[in-house]
Order: structure tokens, then sequence, then C-alpha cells
């Protein structure tokens, strides 16, 4: 079959890299976990775009990823690539009792339910915020507890729970304005987090969401900067109001 054909090839390919490329020979665990996450970003900064033939080369990259890091189990006798594909067959098999069992789960919130309900009784993982990896990216951290925290019912029961919440947490910061840093950030905090509450309760994944707000706003300053230029005029020496207008053209010529 063409496709067991394609992944052993580059399981043999891998398998020569770490044994003839000096590069790769070095490599651990710890080396080479930073790729990996570019890797996953990259990934995902594909999908967002809609570019297709982008994305199928980066998921060609973080597929190396997978088969080198599983490589790295083997040499040390803690498992290979065949283990980590039976690993995640089994898991899945086994959270998705409304396919392959006799649950029923007729809608994605009770698919959701039913994962994690999974995971604390038959993976056994204690407390509420099991396994929630430190390493993550603050805002889907903070995602990430929220759904653990929501899985067992501490959660608003609709968005505008948690618009009034974020609202609060707004007038706290303005309380703060006068007093100490140490407050004022404590409070950012607190709106951050609640900011990304309000985004998990639209469906909105927080994390792609502000890089994608942070791309449209580079776009829209680099366009003003072009607007200005094209009347002669040097956007970083204009006052902000002269700045505003021209961000405000860029906008409208999206």
């Amino acid at each position: 079959m063409a496709l067991a054909e394609a992944l052993l090839d580059l399981q043999e390919l891998t398998e020569r890299l770490r044994r003839d490329c000096p590069w790769d020979r070095e490599q651990t665990e710890r080396s080479i976990v930073p790729h990996t996450v570019e890797e996953a970003y990259e990934v995902a900064d594909a999908g967002l775009a809609g570019d297709d033939a982008k994305l199928l080369d980066e998921l060609g990259d973080l597929l190396f990823q997978v088969y080198f890091l599983s490589l790295l189990l083997s040499e040390k006798g803690h498992g290979d690539l065949e283990r980590v594909a039976r690993g995640i067959h089994t898991k899945l098999v086994r959270r998705h009792p409304h396919v392959f069992g006799d649950v029923e789960a007729d809608t994605p919130a009770r698919v959701k339910a039913n994962w994690e309900q999974i995971k604390r009784e038959q993976e056994d993982r204690e407390g509420v915020f099991h396994h929630v990896a430190g390493v993550l990216p603050a805002l889907l951290q903070a995602r990430k507890v929220q759904q653990r925290a929501a899985a067992v019912g501490f959660e608003y029961p609709d968005v505008e729970g948690a618009l009034a919440d974020l609202e609060d947490e707004l007038k706290e910061l303005r309380h703060e304005l006068d007093g100490s840093s140490e407050r004022q950030a404590e409070e950012v905090g607190d709106l951050l987090f609640a900011a990304v509450n309000v985004s998990r309760r639209l469906g909105a994944d927080p994390e792609l969401e502000l890089r994608r707000a942070s791309q449209r706003f580079v776009l829209r300053v680099e366009e003003a900067e072009r607007l200005a230029a094209a009347e002669g005029r040097s956007f970083a020496e204009l006052e902000l109001e002269e700045q505003d207008r021209y961000f405000d053209r860029a906008k409208e010529r999206e």
C-alpha cells in the first residue's frame, strides 16, 4: 500500500539521519522539542491562512518531529513509533464510545463532556486540573484550565455571564490605576483570563485569534505608512491624531 510504503520510507530516512548526520546524532528530546513547538505553530499558521500547499509542506515537517522523537524513545528502550501509533489508536477508540460503543452523544458538547469523564474515571486522572501542561502558552493554558473547570460544571451558564465578568474585571483594573504596579499587574492578568473565557464560550481559540489580531494590526500600520508616504509624509513623525486617520483609511481599504 502506498501509504504504508511512504511511512516506512520516512522511518528509514529518520534512522539514517540519526546515524549518519552529525547534527542529528547530537539531538536529545530537550533540544528537539523547541523545533517541534515551532513546527506546530507553522502548521497552525498555514491552516488559518487556508494555504493548502503550505499546510501540506508544514504537516510533513511536523510528522518528521514525531518520527524523530519516537526514535529517541526507541534508543532508550521506552517505546517506538509503533507503540506511539497503537497507543493513540487505543486511546481514541476508548474516548469515542459513541462511535465504537453504545454510548449516546449527539452534540459536540456531549462528546467533550464524555471525553473528560473518561479521562477522569477510566484513565485514573485525579483532580480537576489533571495533566495541564505547564509549558503551554499562557492563553492556551488559561483556556485549558477553564475547560477543565467547565467539565465539572464550574462555569457561567452562558456567554453573557462571561461577558459580565469581563466587564467587572475591567472596572477593577480601572479602580487600581492609582494603586500599586503589583495590583495593576494582577488585575491585568484577571482581565486577560476573563477575556479568554469569553473567547472560549464563543468557540474562538484565544491564542490563534490574538495572533490574527496582531497580524491585522501590522498590516494596517504598514498600509497607513504607505498611505502617508504617498502623500509625502512620514508616518512616524505625525501626531497621533493624524496617524489615527491614516490607520482608519488603511482599515477601510481592507
